[in-house]
Order: structure tokens, then C-alpha cells, then sequence
């Protein structure tokens, strides 16, 4: 799966398979699909940050975070970098954080679509 999710970051004029180009959209969303990843990429969307942050913007115990970002950095879709000590997560590019907002304004308007409780 994460060969074929590095090979979205193709130039655009390279020719790519239709099957494979949705074979790696369906791979990125499905990373998407987890809650706790999806609050991950929305935290980031805001701009870099060090797990100790992430964890505390996502609620997830920290051993669940880290691996959560081990999968969004192997599937290319988070960058990180040093600073002193600390490993620092960042957006892999604006596509991606363009993908999350989308999906939460997705959100956003299926619940303004719900009945008002009772």
C-alpha cells in the first residue's frame, strides 16, 4: 500500500494508471477513515506540532498516537524533522490538509442535515 500511496506525489504530467490512481485515493482515505488519525491531520492542519501536543489535541493515549503517526509518516502523507530532542510532525502538502477540511466541512453539513434532539 505505501509504495503505491508514494507514487501520488507523481509529477501530474507522468502518465498513471486510472486503477492504480484510485486503488491510492481509496488507501489515503481509508487512513482518513480512523478517528483518531483524522484528529491527528486536523491538528496539523493548524501546523506543526511534537507528539506531546497531538496527543493532547487528540485524546488518544500517547503509545497510540506515536503509532498512528508511524503509519500517516510511512504512507507519505506527514513529514517530521528534529528539533533538539523533540520529533516534530508536519502536512506532507496542501492537498492533504485541503482533503481533511473538506471532509470535516463534510461533517459539518451532515450534521446541520439531523433532527434536533428530542
Amino acid at each position: 500500500m505505501s509504495a503505491r500511496m508514494h507514487s501520488a506525489g507523481a509529477h501530474p504530467s507522468q502518465h498513471v494508471d486510472n486503477g492504480e490512481r484510485l486503488d491510492t485515493a481509496a488507501a489515503v482515505l481509508a487512513l482518513l477513515a480512523d478517528r483518531t488519525r483524522l484528529a491527528l491531520l486536523q491538528r496539523l492542519t493548524e501546523g506543526e506540532a511534537d507528539v506531546a501536543t497531538l496527543t493532547a489535541a487528540c485524546g488518544a493515549a500517547r503509545p497510540s498516537v506515536s503509532q498512528h503517526l508511524a503509519k500517516l509518516r510511512l504512507a507519505g502523507l506527514v513529514a517530521t524533522r528534529k528539533d533538539g530532542r523533540r520529533v516534530v510532525y508536519a502536512l506532507k502538502h496542501g492537498h492533504l490538509e485541503r482533503l481533511v477540511t473538506e471532509a470535516l466541512s463534510v461533517a459539518d453539513h451532515q450534521l446541520g442535515q439531523l433532527p434536533p434532539h428530542a
